[in-house]
């Protein structure tokens, strides 16, 4: 996750150091229930799953086995005594698949024990490398650790699994991670260009209205807004403990950020407008993905967003 405390942190120690050097430069001188998207390839399910409670990363792996590249972005398979382990390096193509993978801890023994974190111990992602066939499950965990993510049919290509938890005990206790690998999915792979930045999108009759500029390595507001017909929708359901859930992946990197959102949940019916707190880290292109509830009923909106 990107939290602004520790960049703030970051630069007053680099703002000290400098100081420092200059003073010793002067002296010499002088001396990191189910649901289902309703959008073909951009899936959701959910399932119940084992948990303690708590209230609640750039160059690209595109092989399997190429898990390492960096730290703190989601990118890596290993952080911090932490390491995601899956034996499916490769996955079928078009019809549903099943996606196994355990997480280590000291000792690379599994740790079975999360917190909960928007009501799911896990949150697990797969996306492809063009940033289509976004899919955000909630995988269940047998008492040995093994955690099962029944996956919606993929297309051929690359694709990154996400993992997004909070241990509960040990030396990661409360403190959140988000670890990936990539897995291949064999067949004529075709590349589909990343639609152009735009601040509006539709999806199942709904249109979703962004506004906000986040700045790289900084922490912004974003605003989301939920219409139909031209109407404010004000009807959304709470889903994880939120009104809407945002994702973003980078273009080229498909490095990880988590919009917090800030709304507070007061009732079973919300909106039209909605906020988030906005970190990414990275200038570039993000596709994001705002997953929202009406009448049961998940909607997934896609669409591109600048940051400078």
């Amino acid at each position: 996750m990107f939290a602004s405390s520790r960049l703030t942190v970051r630069r007053r120690a680099v703002a000290v150091a400098g100081t420092a050097v200059a003073l010793a430069l002067t002296l010499a001188a002088c001396g990191s229930s189910d649901d289902s998207s309703s959008m073909p390839g951009m899936d959701h399910g959910a399932r119940p799953s084992v948990s303690s409670s708590r209230s609640a990363s750039p160059s690209m792996g595109d092989m399997p086995g190429m898990d390492h590249l960096s730290d703190g972005n989601g990118l890596s398979d290993t952080r911090d005594g932490y390491r995601l382990t899956s034996k499916d390096t490769t996955l079928p193509s078009g019809k549903q698949a099943v996606y196994r993978f355990t997480v280590t801890g000291a000792g690379d023994k599994p740790v079975t024990g999360f917190a909960l974190d928007q009501t799911k111990p896990m949150h697990f992602y797969a996306i492809r490398s063009d940033l289509t066939g976004f899919q955000h499950l909630h995988p269940t965990m047998a008492p040995d650790g093994t955690w099962t993510a029944d996956l919606n049919a993929l297309a051929p290509g690359s694709w990154r699994t996400f993992v997004s938890f909070t241990p509960d005990s040990g030396t990661g206790k409360g403190k959140d991670f988000v670890l990936s690998r990539t897995v291949t999915v064999p067949g004529n792979a075709t590349k589909t260009p990343l639609p152009a930045p735009a601040t509006t999108a539709e999806v199942d009759g709904y249109t979703v209205t962004v506004k906000g500029e986040p700045m790289a390595g900084m922490a912004h507001p974003l605003s989301v807004s939920v219409s139909k017909d031209g109407r404010p929708v004000t009807d959304l359901q709470p889903y994880l403990n939120t009104y809407a859930h945002l994702t973003a992946f980078r273009e080229g990197t498909q490095e990880f950020a988590h919009l917090h959102p800030t709304t507070e949940v007061t009732g079973d019916h919300g909106g039209p407008d909605l906020a988030f707190h906005a970190e990414l880290p990275t200038a570039g292109n993000w596709r994001l993905f705002l997953q929202f509830r009406t009448g049961g009923k998940l909607h997934t909106a896609a669409l591109t967003l600048h940051v400078g």
